[in-house]
């Protein structure tokens, strides 16, 4: 009988990606996939540790699995990614879950197979963490969808922004070669697949660690050439490294989707230096102006920080203000969340957590008011959406996404799930917009 595996990933689209390294290689190995964890002979936590609320969500999960792991001693547990990859983490989820049989961290995915007949073979919960990075290029893949993908461009982080554990969990940045990236591209399109979405946790870092002089812009280029494919996006880009190039390229490739995830984090210059962003407000207001010149019909999205430790009121407002200024089409905004091992870590913190929650609250309301004015310029445009599927709430309404990344839902009595569709937007909402087919 063949055994069955169940995955269950947080955090980010990195972290998605592989998960969906870690099914093909189970697949390859003789497992197949499980509907739910009371199906499963495995079971594999991919990780997060970016905030302390997924690493909670872990602990909660493994206190569930608990059960399963009594009723059925057949049954492997595994904890991967991130949080795994911190040797004080990896001791703690061995020592408090001691029903966990692997512990293995981001850079151990090539090993699996064999991290499971070891763990397999043995009592004591078995740890890789081994900040080993051969071995990644070349790995299966069971893509989730069949017309969107990820594609990694570059893997790690160089930016050691004080309040941040990637560099540490994800190692210095790798620049995969242009040659692979393009043939995995080329690869996806033959089979099929429109959209692709380029990872890094700097995708502007692409090409600085490889021989030659390649750049991000280079690689836009060669990719915007490929046939068949319909749209390129591309995440994270950090300010302080977006160049001219790129904003022309996205300008003029087709296929590019005009789009920018650009976090800000904070509009305190004095902040901005605690926090090692290695720019001023005025950098990142001028850049997304460029942006918005530049590129007709543009959306900016953005990441802040609130609550970061030593903000005053007068920072806040700061940030506030270029939220103003800077009007994006949506921004992701959080509480600080103190990590391990990081600068900022040790920082004196004298705001409570009261005044940060009222802080996130002002802030939101100040971006949803912006959103909804956006959107509403949108009102009577047509515009082309690749579709993503039937909602589930409403079989006859289809929900979609334009190249800008905004969210459009529409009625159709027929499944249109990954074709290309014009609509015409006829309401604005805060967060997504309402249209009818006009093809």
């Amino acid at each position: 009988m063949d055994k069955r595996y169940y995955i269950v990933t947080l955090g980010c689209q990195m972290n998605e990606h592989d998960s969906e390294v870690m099914a093909a290689i189970l697949d390859n190995t003789g497992y197949i996939s499980a509907a739910a964890p009371e199906e499963a002979d495995l079971i594999i936590i991919n990780t997060c540790a970016v905030r302390k609320k997924p690493e909670d969500k872990v602990a909660s999960l493994l206190g569930k699995y608990a059960a399963l792991k009594e009723s059925n001693r057949n049954l492997m547990i595994a904890v991967g990614g991130c949080m795994s990859q911190q040797e004080e983490a990896a001791k703690y989820i061995r020592s408090r879950f001691h029903y966990v049989d692997l512990v293995f961290g981001t850079h151990a995915l090539p090993r699996l197979p064999d991290l499971l007949e070891q763990a397999g073979g043995q009592r004591d919960t078995v740890i890789d963490i081994e900040e080993d990075y051969s071995g990644r290029e070349g790995l299966p893949v069971a893509h989730s969808g069949t017309f969107k993908a990820w594609l990694p461009i570059i893997y790690g982080c160089n930016n050691y922004c004080s309040y941040c554990v990637v560099p540490s969990v994800r190692g210095r940045e790798r620049s995969r070669t242009l040659e692979d990236i393009v043939t995995e591209a080329a690869d996806l399109s033959r089979r099929g697949y429109l959209e692709l979405t380029l990872l890094g946790q700097n995708v502007n870092s692409y090409g600085q660690d490889l021989p030659g002089a390649v750049t991000f812009s280079d690689l836009l280029a060669e990719l915007n050439r490929i046939d068949g494919l319909a749209r390129i996006r591309f995440m994270t880009s950090h300010p302080k490294d977006l160049s001219d190039q790129l904003i022309e390229i996205v300008r003029d490739g087709d296929k590019i989707c005009e789009h920018f995830h650009l976090p800000v984090q904070s509009g305190s210059n004095r902040i901005l230096e605690k926090m090692n962003r290695r720019y001023t407000r005025e950098h990142y207001l001028n850049l997304a102006g460029k942006i918005k010149e530049t590129i007709e019909g543009v959306s900016i999205t953005s990441d802040i920080i609130i609550g970061f430790p030593g903000e005053e009121e007068k920072d806040f407002l700061a940030t506030a203000d270029l939220v103003e200024k800077a009007r994006f089409d949506n921004a992701f905004s959080f509480i600080y969340s103190p990590r391990k091992k990081t600068a900022a870590a040790s920082y004196p913190d004298n705001t409570t957590y009261r005044e940060k929650e009222l802080r996130l609250q002002r802030l939101n309301e100040i971006q949803h008011r912006i959103s909804k004015e956006l959107n509403d310029l949108l009102t009577d445009r047509v515009v082309e959406l690749l579709v993503e599927g039937p909602s589930k709430n409403d079989p006859e309404v289809q929900a979609g996404r334009t190249r800008t990344n905004k969210l459009v839902h529409f009625r159709s009595t027929t499944d249109r799930t990954g074709e290309l569709v014009r609509v015409k937007i006829t309401e604005a909402r805060t967060w997504n917009l309402v249209g009818e087919p006009v093809d």
